[in-house]
Parts: structure tokens; C-alpha cells; sequence
């Protein structure tokens, strides 16, 4: 597949960013356009696969729906959710599999993939990295003023990702190798996980 330069961001000031949720049952994406400080919706969507359909084909659609999204609206720049590790190793086995199919559809197209893991995201899109799921949909539909409701929690999530981007970001960076902090840059990250002496 041939690597093309996006047209859409060559604007001065323009960023277009697709966020993606990835899921071999359920991908959610969405594109968001950033110009002078104001962001605006593009696009959201999700890619659903078929619970009997074998693990290559669930593959395939993701991956050519991705490219022909990517087609059709140009991104430069790419976020997707960071592998996590639940109970359940098989489940996040399945979800690296998508995640692996979305970050090579971004690079096919010359697209710098930044990830972020599920607190980045809450914490850029609501203030508190331990917001539930509800309070990210609200606040992805307040941010970017939407007048329809997304359906599913996996658009607004591809679309929260998308706002963390644009909010986190100055400039893509692919797969940023992130430095050890030492205790005082940890303090200063992470208030929240003081405890005030009485």
C-alpha cells in the first residue's frame, strides 16, 4: 500500500485526528477537526463484526474500513487506547489484535499513531482520571457541541480519545518512549494520590 502525504492538515493551524477504540467485535472510531482553538466534529462511527465470523476476517474488515475511512477524510494524526491487562488474558489478546490492525492501517497512510491509556483520556476529557463511562459520553457531547447523541459508547470513546489528542498533543509524535519520572514529577503528576496529614 502506498504511503500518501494528508492534505487536510496542511492548512497553518489545521489538525484533523482520528481516534480510535479498538474491539474485534466492536472498533469505534471518530475524526475530529481542530482550527484556531476550536474543534469540531467530522465524523464517528463504529465497525461492527459478527460474533461466528473467524478472527481473520474480523481482522480484514477492521483494517479495510480504516483505510477507506482514512480515504475518505484525510486525518494526520492518529490516537488510539493503550493495551491494558484485566482478568481476562484472552479478551486483551483479541483487543491487541484490533489494535495491531488499526496502527498498521494509520502507518499504510503515513499517519503518526500516539497512544494514551484509558485515564490519560478521562483525565483530559473530563478532569478525573477515574470518570465513568457516562460522564465521558456527556462531556464528548458538550465538548463538541453535538447535536446527536452518539449510540454507542464506543464512538464516544473513539471521539474522547480523538479530544485528548488534540488537547495533550503540540505535534504528532509516533509511539513516544515516555521517561522514568522521579518522585517529585510523580507528586507533581499525580495530586490525587496524596494523602493530607492530619
Amino acid at each position: 500500500m502506498p504511503i500518501r502525504k494528508n492534505s487536510a492538515c496542511d492548512l497553518e493551524g489545521k489538525r484533523v485526528i482520528i481516534g480510535i477504540d479498538p474491539g474485534t467485535l466492536v472498533t469505534g472510531y471518530g475524526i475530529i477537526e481542530c482550527l484556531h482553538g476550536e474543534r469540531s466534529l467530522v465524523v464517528y462511527d463504529i465497525i461492527r463484526n459478527a460474533p461466528l465470523e473467524q478472527m481473520p476476517q474480523r481482522l480484514q474488515k477492521i483494517y479495510d474500513t480504516l483505510l477507506n475511512v482514512i480515504d475518505t477524510y484525510h486525518p494526520c494524526e492518529c490516537a488510539i487506547e493503550t493495551a491494558y491487562y484485566g482478568k481476562n488474558a484472552q479478551s486483551a489478546l483479541k483487543i491487541g489484535h484490533a489494535r495491531g490492525v488499526a496502527m498498521l492501517a494509520a502507518a499504510h497512510r503515513g499517519i503518526p499513531t500516539t497512544e494514551y491509556t484509558p485515564r490519560e483520556v478521562k483525565q483530559a476529557v473530563t478532569g478525573t482520571g477515574a470518570a465513568s463511562k457516562k460522564k465521558v459520553h456527556y462531556m464528548v457531547q458538550a465538548l463538541l457541541k453535538l447535536t446527536q447523541v452518539p449510540q454507542h459508547f464506543d464512538e464516544t470513546d473513539a471521539l474522547a480519545l480523538a479530544l485528548c489528542h488534540s488537547l495533550r498533543a503540540v505535534a504528532p509524535v509516533t509511539h513516544p518512549k515516555r521517561k522514568p519520572m522521579n518522585w517529585a514529577q510523580y507528586v507533581q503528576a499525580h495530586p490525587e494520590k496524596i494523602i493530607p496529614q492530619l
